[in-house]
Order: structure tokens, then C-alpha cells, then sequence
């Protein structure tokens, strides 16, 4: 809608400061024709808007002009509620600030769009780390987090999981991510990816970095992510499932993708695997309800699993029993 627009033109350049007209149009997806007949309305409603003509030119308020206005539907300020989530923002040392946020931002809507930020708090709650684990403790997070601010050098003893385990390394850190719980501090050069609660000592330097034009974080992460589930899962083993049996993750679209039903029911498919030990351990969880064809190495470790626990069970009594 137009009145939307409007708005969002007002706030772009609000927030923004000068913005061209290919700029404008092309963070809301119209033309620049568009945008030239938008800035016009904006200027007939009495906004003090003006453009520059030229290679640094471009369109920008009065010095000073600001506008109450907020623009935001009821899905909006949904949305905003529903992202704060308050464990994550205390990690960060950000918890009161966060509060008092939310607190102005509530005080500032509308009496309609109060009671839909209300609504979205009391019926949704955002609890990161998985059911099975805790939230990584992680001490130094607050410093790291005020070095990505900063954009401070830290010098860390870092523990990794291949010797020699602690490590000395100077980080330029870009940005962080939480993902399930867990903090990772994404640094240069490279860059490439730490686990925060695996740095034992920081500090922070005096240096100042500059982060690379053009970085998006969360381009680097999705990337990162792709990239750690092929390098984990380099192996492949040949299976056959139950009816009505589902493996998860990659393993379990291998199925969906490539999976075939043999004339007794049960579907055959090469699934990836992480490692052997790993896969061993996995299969052995389905009991009776999946059969290992390939690779021999991970079959014959489960047969021999098998005839140990068939011989543990089936000959002996319960310690104590009569």
C-alpha cells in the first residue's frame, strides 16, 4: 500500500540518513519512478524532505526533523515482543536494557497495538538450549559481545578438541550467533567459527579492526552450517527400515529421496553417516526395526553388539535375584 510506503520512506531516511532514489527503491522492492512520485506526496504532506543533486546526492530530512510516527501493524508489534527473548539479552548483559526497551516501546503504542504486544508475551515463551542440556556456560560472553560493539582485537587461550587442546589466538571478532544454546563468536581472519564457552582467558586489546565491507552474518552462518553437514557426514551405509520406521536429519531425507520398498514391506536406502562408531550407536537404537547391509565394518560391530547383550541376557539372572 502506498500509506505504507510513505512510511517506510520516512523511516528509512530517519534512521538512515541521505539515501538515493536506486537505494530507496530497491529496499522496497518498487521502481525508481515509484519512489520519485512518493517523495513528491511526502514533500505536498509537508515532510521537510530534500534531494542533492550529483554523485554523493541523494534524498534526506532536515537536520533535526523527526518523526513520532512508528508505523507498525499488530503483526509488527507481535513480531517485536516475540523476538526479545529475555535469556539470550541477559547473556549478553543486556537484560535490563532490554526490559526497559520494551517497556518504552509498549508505552509508546497505541492502546489496540498494546494489547496485541500483551497478548504475544503471555502466550509464547522463547527457551533456546535443547531439553536434554543446559545453556553453555560461557563467562567471557559479555566482553566478547562488547568487543563485536567495539570492533576490539581479543588475544584468548582457546580449547579446541584436536591436540594440542589449548590454543593462543587473536580474534577479530565480527559477529555473534546462538544457536540452540550454545554461543559462537564468528572472527578473522578467515574468518571462521568458536565456541564461546570454550575460551578460557580474554582480553581485550586497545587495537581496533575493521570488519570486512560487505560481511553478512547471517550468510556466513547459513554457509557455515551447510559446509559442517557435509564434512560430517562423509561416510555412507546401506540400510533397510521397518514399515512405519523414520530416521531424522539427513539420513532421514535420504530415505524420503531415494528409498525404495522391497516385496516384504520394508524400505531399502543408502543413508548418510557421521562415522561408524557414531552410526553404531544410532542404528542400535531402532532394536529389531532396521537391518545394516553395508558398510561390513558397521555391520559386523552391531552383530557382535548383539550376540554380547543376547548372551548377557539370555543365560543369566538379576545381581541379588533367586
Amino acid at each position: 500500500m502506498k500509506s505504507s510506503r510513505l512510511v517506510s520512506i520516512l523511516l528509512l531516511l530517519q534512521t538512515r540518513g541521505r539515501m538515493t532514489a536506486a537505494q530507496l527503491a530497491e529496499e522496497l522492492e518498487v521502481s525508481v519512478r515509484t519512489v520519485y512520485r512518493d517523495v513528491e506526496a511526502l514533500g505536498a504532506a509537508g515532510v521537510p524532505l530534500y534531494g542533492d543533486a550529483g554523485h554523493a546526492g541523494g534524498y534526506r530530512l532536515l537536520d533535526g526533523y523527526r518523526t513520532r510516527l512508528t508505523g507498525l501493524t499488530a503483526d509488527e508489534a507481535e513480531a517485536l515482543f516475540l523476538a526479545g527473548a529475555p535469556g539470550p539479552a541477559a547473556q549478553l548483559g543486556l537484560g535490563s536494557v532490554l526490559a526497559a526497551a520494551q517497556l518504552k516501546v509498549r508505552a509508546a503504542l497505541p492502546a489496540e497495538l498494546r494489547a496485541h504486544a500483551d497478548r504475544i508475551s503471555g502466550r509464547f515463551h522463547l527457551d533456546a538450549p535443547g531439553w536434554y542440556a543446559d545453556a553453555d556456560d560461557a563467562p567471557h560472553l559479555p566482553a566478547v559481545a562488547d568487543a563485536v560493539w567495539s570492533s576490539r582485537v581479543l588475544h584468548v587461550l582457546y580449547r579446541r578438541w584436536r591436540e594440542p587442546t589449548d590454543v593462543e589466538r587473536r580474534l577479530e571478532p565480527y559477529g555473534l550467533v546462538l544457536k540452540a544454546g550454545r554461543w559462537y563468536v564468528v572472527a578473522g581472519p578467515g574468518p571462521r567459527t568458536y565456541r564461546v564457552d570454550q575460551i578460557l582467558e580474554l582480553a581485550t586489546q586497545e587495537e581496533e579492526f575493521a570488519r570486512p565491507e560487505g560481511f553478512d552474518l547471517a550468510a556466513y552462518w547459513a554457509a557455515y552450517q551447510r559446509g559442517f553437514h557435509d564434512r560430517l557426514h562423509r561416510g555412507e551405509a546401506v540400510v533397510r527400515l521397518a514399515p512405519g520406521t523414520t530416521l531424522t536429519g539427513p539420513a532421514g531425507e535420504a530415505v524420503r529421496r531415494d528409498g525404495r520398498t522391497d516385496d516384504d514391506g520394508w524400505t531399502r536406502a543408502t543413508v548418510p553417516i557421521e562415522s561408524v562408531d557414531h552410526a553404531h550407536a544410532e542404528f542400535l537404537r531402532l532394536g529389531t526395526a532396521i537391518e545394516v547391509l553395508a558398510p561390513d565394518e558397521l555391520r559386523s560391530r552391531i552383530a557382535r553388539t548383539v550376540a554380547e547383550l543376547a548372551q548377557r541376557y539370555g543365560n543369566s539372572r538379576a545381581p541379588g535375584g533367586d
